[in-house]
């Protein structure tokens, strides 16, 4: 049931590739193909055939998706099958993994822990301290604890995220404006908007709504993905903003809301962000790091983002004490035994003080809420088991949306925000649990030490696979120990026609097959360490503003790598005597296989489409509404996009993977400038690439104005050194 939306788009990607190549664009018909010595009919007869066979096939699958849909439970049924024959395996294997689980334990948490308590901040500022840090931990913790132990697919995070706080401000603007309701009914009527939003989930699992998750493909993620990003920065402002502003329901007369201080502490705020965030993004790229031990570097990398948050927190204490109490600002929060937050596992008691037209009213954001959790919970657990990790166990989108639906219901009665699945969390814990790939390399550097042949070499790493690997011989392993041969014998191949050192890291880690342990015990842990840090609140309200506006600012930057929407807008302010020098770098297979023009009018559709939904959430009430456009797009990229472009390049544009081509470098800098416009024809100018000299010198001089001296290879420098050296000896 979990791979009928995989097998529908490998039909479709199947019929469209046969159509390209057999006719339906125009060359089959023609008799243009090369090599190709059947008639024009034939090949049309031929291409017919199999475009008909898929379309065939695809129609059968989506009969069988409209028979799911008419046949209810039944998605959740073949769900729950699947995962109960493997529940006692899942708490085995996690069991015995012994300490060795901590490491992936303790690195999810801290991914999870420090965006959960930036939301908590974000949403005690926007809803005037209904909700807060405490909040978003418990919420998490619970929901997290539910998952691991009940849930389908364990290697799925689940937290407070972004969408949630989005919708609980619109939420909680449309409350406070009405007498009836008020900040004072506020949660209670959040509390039937999460009723709601629990029964269109339900819903939605027992009708086998999963079946059309493909249908929301790149274009639409990347472009909901933007806008975070841009909701991201746009929060970071605010709240630098805010630094050089008394708060609300404050004293402007106290001491350090005068001038002065407030000036004080929003520099000190800018200081702080901008510390954090700059050395956020050097510690997150250590592992580039020339300088440390592969350990170190590895450690910096996985926690250095915490690691930062507690430098700058201790910094923060480093002000003079002349300067007043409470600058900089610190994190509020009430603790969860205090009445401020006490009143929250009493809000089912005030639901029924809210009137049947609020009631619903509620309807509205629910439906919005349960799209969204199904959009984001489905894409989190889909990137938490994407093929390249070789999962055994199966997926159970189904009944983790049924499972959703009771925790949503749960936190709504608690006065809590719900979770859900989390990005990029959910791909991180299933990458941190991964262990073959490590296992197979330290055996090939062993075979190097003992000068084995690459056939050895090779040998020695299948008998390790099949040692660590317990599940029985399939395909796709006979085909992964087929790659894996193959990378390797090309190695040895190519040593004899140049003279280069086996290395296993460089020539095959991307043939080395990957394998998971799949288990319940790092989900359940890091929720019993989301759980601990709830008492630990007096140590989290440390933490300054400051340093939170600065990870916010750090999550935006940090997600727009691998996200294609961002680079094709970069590639627009490109000059196209400049492009070569993408084409020099490691770069995205469309740039290659679609035409610039494509590129462009693609690019410019979508950004116009994400100034539409980021407008939306400008607009006081009906902002709530904001993902509307999102389920729009479902439909204009089926029905409206393969009208505007090729299939083929629509195709590329709009992968469901992304693929990467390694750069090559085009050419050499060199002085003469007529040689790099000859180079490139120089009959036509648009052609010509823009190199100047001020350029070159910068690449072939040193920062201290030295110019550099380069050579084919160091033994070729030292070669001619040594004839000049011994011909100037015997001169003399």
């Amino acid at each position: 049931m979990g791979e009928d939306p995989k097998r529908i788009g490998d039909l479709l990607s199947d019929a469209a590739n046969i159509a390209d190549d057999d006719g339906c664009a125009g060359e089959a018909i023609g008799g243009r193909r090369r090599g190709d010595r059947r008639s024009p009919e034939r090949r049309s007869e031929v291409a017919g055939e199999a475009v008909g066979g898929r379309l065939r096939d695809l129609r059968s699958l989506l009969e069988g998706g409209m028979e799911h849909i008419n046949s209810p439970f039944r998605g959740i049924a073949y769900d729950f099958r699947g995962r109960l024959l493997c529940y006692k395996q899942d708490w085995i294997t996690g069991i015995s993994s012994g300490i060795g689980i901590l490491a992936p334990t303790t690195y999810i948490f801290f991914a999870s822990a420090l965006p959960v308590i930036a939301f908590g901040e974000q949403l005690n500022r926007d809803t005037d301290g209904s909700l807060s840090t405490v909040e978003t931990l418990v919420s998490t913790a619970i929901c997290g604890l539910i998952h691991s132990i009940l849930g389908g697919q364990p290697l799925l995070v689940l937290g407070v995220a972004e969408p949630t706080v989005i919708m609980y401000t619109y939420m909680y603007s449309f409350a406070k404006g009405r007498k009836d309701l008020g900040q004072e009914l506020f949660l209670a009527w959040a509390g039937w908007v999460c009723t709601w939003t629990a029964m269109f989930l339900f819903l939605l699992a027992i009708f086998n709504a999963c079946v059309i998750i493909n249908r929301f493909t790149r274009i639409a993620g990347e472009t909901f993905g933007m806008l975070i990003v841009v909701l991201f920065i746009q929060e970071a402002v605010k709240g630098l903003v805010s630094e050089f502003e008394v708060p609300k329901n404050e004293d402007p007369n106290k001491e350090k809301y005068q001038y002065q201080w407030i000036y004080m502490n929003g520099l000190l705020a800018i200081v702080f962000s901008f510390g954090l965030l700059y050395t956020a993004l050097k510690s997150r790229k250590a592992r580039s790091w020339w300088c440390g031990t592969g350990r170190l570097r590895s450690f910096i990398a996985d926690y250095g983002v915490p690691l930062m948050v507690v430098v700058w927190t201790a910094l923060s204490f480093s002000v003079p004490s002349k300067i007043p109490s409470g600058i900089p600002r610190r994190l509020f929060s009430p603790l969860l035994w205090e009445s401020e937050s006490a009143y929250h596992w009493t809000v089912i008691r005030d639901m029924g003080r809210v009137s049947p037209a609020y009631i619903m009213a509620a309807i509205i954001p629910a439906l919005m809420i349960s799209g969204l959790y199904f959009f984001d919970h489905s894409v989190a657990s889909q990137l938490a088991q994407q093929k390249e990790f070789n999962l055994k166990n199966p997926s159970a989108y189904h009944y983790d949306i049924l499972l959703l639906g009771f925790m949503t219901l749960l936190c709504g009665l608690l006065g809590l925000p719900p979770s859900n699945g989390v990005l990029p969390q959910s791909p991180m814990h299933t990458k941190s649990l991964a262990f073959i790939r490590r296992k197979l390399i330290e055996s090939a550097k062993e075979s190097i030490k003992s000068k084995a042949s690459n056939s050895e070499i090779y040998h020695k790493m299948q008998t390790v696979f099949i040692e660590i690997d317990s599940s029985p011989i399939t395909t796709t392993i006979v085909k992964e120990l087929k790659d894996l041969h193959e990378a390797v014998m090309k190695v040895e191949n190519e040593k004899e026609n140049m003279n280069s050192k086996f290395d296993p890291e460089e020539h095959i880690d991307a043939y080395l097959p990957v394998r998971v342990n799949e288990q319940r015990v790092s989900n359940l842990l890091q929720s019993v360490l989301l759980a601990a840090s709830v008492c630990a609140m007096p140590i989290i309200k440390l933490i300054p503003t400051s340093v939170l506006w600065g990870y916010f600012a750090y999550m935006a930057i940090d997600s727009l790598p691998g996200n294609q929407f961002w680079e094709r807008i970069l590639l627009l302010f490109i000059p196209s005597r400049r492009r070569y020098k993408v084409l020099e770098k490691v770069h995205a297979s469309f740039i290659e296989s679609v035409p610039f023009r494509s590129i462009v009018i693609f690019t410019i559709i979508q950004v116009v489409y994400f100034l539409v939904c980021y407008g939306m959430t400008w607009i006081p009430v009906a902002g709530i509404l904001f993902p509307v456009p999102f389920f729009v797009l479902i439909s204009i990229r089926q029905h409206i996009l393969p009208r505007l472009f090729q299939l083929n390049h629509l195709k590329e544009l709009d992968a469901a993977e992304y693929e990467e081509v390694m750069g090559s470098p085009t050419r050499a800098p060199s002085f003469n400038l007529r040689e790099v416009r000859s180079a490139q024809g120089g009959s036509n100018e648009g052609d010509v690439v823009s190199i100047c000299d001020d350029e070159i010198l910068d690449e072939l001089t040193t920062n201290r104005g030295e110019l550099k001296v380069r050579n084919l290879s160091f033994r070729e420098d030292r070669r001619t050194q040594q004839i000049y050296h011994d011909d100037c000896i015997q001169s003399e």
